[in-house]
């Protein structure tokens, strides 16, 4: 069976990645005024951060169904038998919905959707996953079995400097935990039953990412080979230079740098570090 593997944007998987893999990419969209950009065709994480600092912040959309309608029948006509399509998490996403709309509609071509629950690389280690596995000759059911299991190790964690943007666009839920002391800490967010949630209060942006590399560390310590990413918004330097200390750290984990692009970026704000990681 001739498999497709295809993700969203916000997997934020490099473009020669992609194309090594033959991972095919939806885009998110991000609107400045009256100004639709899709991510990572039409704008990069670099020039994001320089748009918002002179505009207005802007605001997300998921992709139309019709655009996964004419991917998957795209794909149908290339030959493919089944697609495996790979999105951000549907508690702060209607991605992956529209991927299963689209689904329905499509004939001659078995579509499985698969809900990551989690987004940016973390969600690009599950496309990148399917994607060497089905180079591998595997059949779509079986790597469905697969990413589920991988759901039991992967994890993100990421810290913001203003939970502002979070807030705005109702992407963060619990945040009554951290009224009247947002300027006292630097809030550990998390992922939990698809949603976005305060994980800690922190006071500091240092103490922050040593509880990430402490949270990495137990998982680690249990053995096994593990990929994680770290994951910063226009924060470059100093995520290669965390990349350095923590592969010290954990010889058995395979680092990555990754980014929090247009989409991501515009909920949670510039400055923003996370990291993520799962069982290979």
């Amino acid at each position: 069976m001739k498999t497709a593997i295809v993700t969203d944007s916000t997997a934020y998987i490099p473009k020669e990645m992609l194309e090594k893999w033959n991972i095919h990419m939806i885009p998110l969209n991000v609107i400045f005024g009256n100004e639709v950009y899709q991510e990572e065709i039409d704008i990069t994480w670099n020039d994001f951060y320089k748009e918002v600092k002179t505009r207005d912040l802007p605001t997300t959309s998921q992709p139309p169904i019709g655009q996964f309608v004419e991917l998957f029948e795209r794909l149908s006509a290339e030959g493919y038998d089944a697609v495996i399509s790979i999105h951000l998490s549907s508690g702060i996403s209607g991605t992956y919905q529209g991927a299963l709309s689209a689904a329905s509609m499509v004939e001659g071509i078995k579509i499985f959707p698969f809900d990551s629950e989690i987004s940016c690389m973390v969600q690009g280690f599950y496309a990148l996953e399917a994607a060497e596995r089905v180079m591998r000759g595997e059949e779509p059911e079986g790597i469905m079995v697969c990413l589920e299991e991988l759901k039991k190790s992967a994890r993100a964690y990421f810290m913001v400097d203003d939970l502002s943007h979070l807030q705005r666009g109702g992407r963060l839920s619990g945040a009554a935990a951290f009224i009247g002391s947002l300027l006292q800490v630097k809030p550990l967010l998390h992922f939990e039953n698809k949603v976005i949630v305060p994980f800690e209060k922190i006071r500091t942006r240092r103490k922050a990412l040593k509880r990430m590399a402490d949270l990495l560390g137990e998982d680690v310590s249990g053995g096994g080979e593990y990929r994680a990413v770290i994951i910063h918004a226009n924060r470059e330097e100093e995520a290669v230079e965390w990349s350095k200390e923590l592969s010290l750290l954990y010889p058995n984990v395979e680092f990555v740098i990754g980014y929090f692009g247009a989409v991501i970026g515009t909920h949670l704000g510039e400055g923003s570090m996370g990291m993520g990681w799962m069982k290979k």
